[in-house]
């Protein structure tokens, strides 16, 4: 069957599956509510009786494998386990796989699943003050990248890589960013002449060993939970290879422009320090990945131009590129 379907049509065929799904572990009758989707379509699970829920996590087809998703979880489950970041668990189902491939007859193809315990929190809102989550989450950072980079990967690791080359070059892994919404010819040649001065510096900044590696790659206010006064990070979906400073960047996803970024990656910056060293070029260069992390996002909103999130922030997002893109060039051009 074609998943060509209407929205609501599409979804009620995800929520199927995912009822499909909740035996794999042992959940039958188990309560079903979504509470996202994006990439991927999340569950909140509460099974019967009084058990903590759980959340369960159905792949969009299509974005990563088997081992890729296995990559994910395992870096997770070490980051927990060596690197002193709470991280949601996956749990293993009654086979004993992490990953359940599950079809329904109502969906062409068969998604992957995964259950994940639940973590407790509150998402930071951005009309609060952010600089001590954002010092918090610097020092969560940092220690992401000090246990990447001394992490054994396991044999099957694959992961997505966000090279300039596959972040906004010849090959975007979100769609090239000249489809990006409400993208105009009159437009064309200062994003050009934008990513081309990216580019020359992303070159000369380099890529050794203490400058790329394994990153989250998603750290937006969505993916955070603060607990008690503690940043958690939860959605790895996205992480992968790419520049340890790229992870800065997407921390302020969505709001690149406004004022008050300045301070909240200066924030960031401080307490990464706590935990890492950040050198004088490194800080000089973090504009670049705010500006980096922004032309990816404008490149998704025109691939996922049916999602929420792109109707919400894509009619404005092009003209505030823009604007940011003039300012990144009188400084950096």
């Amino acid at each position: 069957m074609s998943e060509m379907l209407s929205h609501e049509s599409l979804m009620r065929s995800i929520g199927l599956l995912a009822e499909a799904a909740l035996p794999r572990w042992g959940l039958e009758g188990a309560a079903l509510k979504m509470i996202n989707h994006s990439e991927n379509t999340t569950y909140l699970v509460t099974p019967a009786g009084d058990v903590r829920p759980l959340i369960l996590r159905v792949h969009r087809p299509g974005y990563h494998t088997v081992d890729g998703i296995r990559s994910e979880l395992a870096w997770m489950r070490a980051l927990q386990a060596e690197g002193g970041v709470p991280t949601p668990q996956a749990i293993p189902a009654r086979d004993g796989q992490d990953v359940q491939t599950v079809a329904h007859p109502s969906l062409s193809t068969p998604r992957n699943c995964v259950l994940f315990q639940f973590i407790e929190g509150a998402e930071p809102q951005q009309d609060h003050d952010l600089t001590e989550p954002f010092k918090q989450l610097g020092e969560v950072t940092a220690r992401t990248h000090l246990h990447a980079m001394r992490w054994q990967r396991p044999p099957f690791f694959e992961r997505t890589v966000w090279d300039f080359e596959h972040s906004i070059g010849g090959k975007p892994n979100w769609g090239p960013w000249t489809e990006g919404p409400d993208m105009t010819p009159a437009r064309l040649p200062l994003l050009q002449k934008l990513v081309a001065a990216m580019g020359k510096r992303l070159a000369a900044y380099g890529q050794g060993q203490d400058r790329y590696g394994l990153i989250h790659a998603d750290f937006r206010l969505a993916n955070l939970l603060i607990h008690r006064g503690e940043v958690r990070v939860i959605d790895f979906d996205d992480c992968g290879l790419g520049w340890f400073l790229y992870d800065a960047g997407t921390a302020v996803s969505f709001f690149e422009h406004k004022p008050e970024v300045p301070g909240l990656i200066a924030a960031w910056a401080e307490g990464y320090r706590r935990v890492r060293p950040l050198s004088q070029e490194d800080e000089a260069e973090l504009p670049t990945f705010v500006m980096l992390r922004r032309m990816i996002l404008f490149a998704w909103m025109g691939s996922h131009a049916e999602t929420d999130l792109a109707k919400q922030e894509g009619p404005a997002y092009a003209e505030g590129t823009c604007d940011m893109a003039e300012h990144y060039l009188s400084r950096f051009g």
